[in-house]
C-alpha cells in the first residue's frame, strides 16, 4: 500500500515540526499521529537529548487506547535501541499503532532496525515518503553519521592574484561589505567557527555572527581557536556569548571528534591560511568557499599554503557547485570530487 494524500500532508507537517527541536547530537525529528479515518490526533517533535523522541512526544498527548489502530507519520525511521530514553518502537507497539509512515531510514547501526521490528510485529510500514525533503532536513546529522565527524566548510577571502593579505600582514578588508555580510550569515548557520591563533592575534576577530547593522544573529556558533599560543585576556573572542574552546591543533581529527561529541554538526573554518591549508591537507574539508575580490595585492601572503601537493599529478581537483556575484566580489563554492562524480562525468 502506498501513502495516502493525508499521510503526505501529515509528513509535510512533521517536517515543519522537526526544526522546532535543537540541532545537536540527536536528529531533529517530527511526528504526526493520524486516526484510522486520516484525521490528526496529535503532533510532536524531539526537544533535545534526554527528552522524549518525536513519536513518544506525540503519543503523550493522547489518552490510553486513543492511538489504537492509528498511523504514526515520522520524518525518521523509529529507533530500536535504548539510550537515555526507551526505544520508540516499543512505545508505538504498546500504543497499538497499526501503521507507520516515515521519510528517511536511520543510518545509525545502533539505533536502526525499527522498521524491520515493526513489520515483524504486524505493523504496516511505508518508507521513503518525501525522502528528499527528509534528507534535506537531516543533511548535517546524516553527514555526521556517514563521516563520523561534523561537516567542514573551509572559507577564505582572496585577491584576484590569490593573496589573503598585503606584505605587511594587513588584510582588512579585501572583499566588500556584501561578501562580509554573506560570511556572517553563513556563520550563523554553523554550529562552530574555527580560527587559528595567528589570525586571532593579527586581526582580533570576535568570531560572532553579526548582521550588517552590527547586531548579533540569534544563533551564534561556538568559537574555537586552534594553536598553542595564549589568547589575550582582552581579545574580542573572550566577549563572545558562548564559551571559548581551545585546541592545540596537532590533531584536527581529534578536534572534530570533540566537536561531534558536543553536538556540533557544521564547522565553519575561516581562521587564516595555515589552518585552512591544514584542513585541506588532511582531507577534512567537505566544502570550500572562496571569496574573490577584483583587486591585485602581490607579495608572499597566499590565501592557501601547503596542501600536500608535491607534483601536478597529485593536485586536488574540486567540483564547482556554484559561482555567484556578491556585490563587487565573486563567491566560488566547490567540493571534493567523489568517485561517483567522476564516473558521472565520463
Amino acid at each position: 500500500m502506498t501513502a495516502t494524500d493525508r499521510e503526505h500532508d501529515a509528513m509535510r507537517r512533521a517536517l515543519a515540526l522537526a526544526p522546532r527541536g535543537p540541532r545537536g547530537v540527536n536528529p531533529q525529528v517530527g511526528a504526526v499521529v493520524l486516526s484510522p479515518a486520516g484525521d490528526v490526533l496529535a503532533e510532536g517533535w524531539h526537544r533535545g537529548a534526554g527528552t522524549a523522541h518525536a513519536e513518544v512526544d506525540a503519543l503523550s498527548h493522547l489518552a490510553p487506547g486513543e492511538a489504537h489502530g492509528a498511523t504514526a507519520v515520522v520524518t525518521l525511521e523509529p529507533c530500536n535501541h535504548r539510550g537515555r530514553t526507551g526505544p520508540c518502537v516499543d512505545a508505538l507497539l504498546e500504543a497499538g499503532i497499526a501503521r507507520v509512515v516515515y521519510a528517511v531510514d536511520d543510518p545509525n547501526a545502533v539505533s536502526s532496525g525499527g522498521a524491520e521490528r515493526l513489520r515483524a510485529a504486524g505493523v504496516e510500514v511505508e518508507a521513503g515518503i518525501l525522502a528528499d525533503e527528509g534528507a534535506a532536513l537531516l543533511d548535517s546529522w546524516l553527514t555526521v553519521q556517514r563521516l563520523g565527524r561534523p561537516h567542514v566548510t573551509v572559507k577564505w577571502a582572496q585577491s584576484l592574484d590569490g593573496r589573503a593579505a598585503a606584505a605587511d600582514g594587513t588584510s582588512q578588508w579585501i572583499t566588500g561589505p556584501a561578501a562580509r555580510a554573506d560570511v556572517h550569515r553563513r556563520r550563523s548557520d554553523a554550529d562552530a567557527v574555527v580560527a587559528g591563533i595567528g589570525t586571532l592575534l593579527a586581526d582580533d576577530p570576535a568570531l560572532t555572527a553579526r548582521r550588517p547593522d552590527g547586531s548579533l544573529y540569534a544563533a551564534q556558533p561556538l568559537p574555537v581557536v586552534v594553536g598553542r599560543r595564549s589568547v589575550p585576556e582582552d581579545a574580542a573572542v573572550r566577549r563572545h556569548p558562548r564559551p571559548l574552546l581551545r585546541h592545540d591543533g596537532t590533531d584536527l581529527s581529534e578536534l572534530l571528534g570533540t566537536l561531534r561529541d558536543l553536538g556540533v554538526q557544521r564547522v565553519f573554518v575561516e581562521g587564516g591560511p595555515t589552518l585552512a591549508s591544514a584542513f585541506l591537507r588532511d582531507g577534512l574539508a567537505d566544502e570550500v568557499l572562496a571569496y574573490i575580490a577584483p583587486t591585485l595585492i602581490g607579495g608572499p601572503r597566499l590565501a592557501v599554503g601547503d596542501v600536500g601537493v608535491e607534483t601536478i599529478a597529485a593536485q586536488r581537483r574540486l567540483d564547482v557547485a556554484s559561482v555567484d556575484r556578491i556585490g563587487d566580489d565573486l563567491l566560488i563554492v566547490a567540493r571534493p570530487k567523489t568517485e561517483t562524480t567522476e564516473e558521472e562525468t565520463r
